[in-house]
């Protein structure tokens, strides 16, 4: 079976974002790392070289695949900052349609500047994606 490409480092989270180009996108990052771990209790930890994530869980599908992987992540990209919730949360759709402006795809939204969202519904998002997670995957 194929070893999982990103996993967790011991590198800094808080180096990483200093080094991004960008000065909204940098600010950006440091303010949803500080947003993240508020609403979670986990501290900031790089997963490969450019997931910061927090907290963390061990999943297993029926094909036998398994691993680990952050609760909750993101990414400050050249293009957007990828935000990584878990899909399959409850209210999803509902708090999607009040988040701002982003684009989605598969496992995440990608947003240009945090301005473009509403971060009370980030926030609500944050935490049911973590309870999702918690209550589907053991092992957190």
């Amino acid at each position: 079976m194929a070893k999982n490409k990103t996993t967790k480092t011991n590198a800094s989270a808080a180096d990483f974002i200093a080094q991004v180009e960008d000065p909204v996108k940098r600010g950006d990052s440091f303010r949803i790392s500080g947003i993240i771990q508020e609403e979670t209790g986990f501290e900031p930890e790089m997963w490969g070289p450019s997931i910061i994530g927090f907290g963390h869980y061990h999943y297993k599908y029926e094909s036998g695949h398994e691993g680990d992987a952050p609760l909750i992540g993101f990414s400050p990209r050249s293009n957007a900052i990828s935000l990584y919730l878990a899909p399959g949360f409850e209210r999803r759709e509902e708090l999607l349609k009040q988040f701002g402006k982003h684009s989605s795809g598969k496992g995440c939204l990608y947003i240009k500047k945090l301005d473009d969202i509403n971060i009370d519904v980030f926030k609500e998002m944050i935490r049911d994606s973590v309870e999702y997670l918690k209550t589907r995957y053991d092992g957190y």
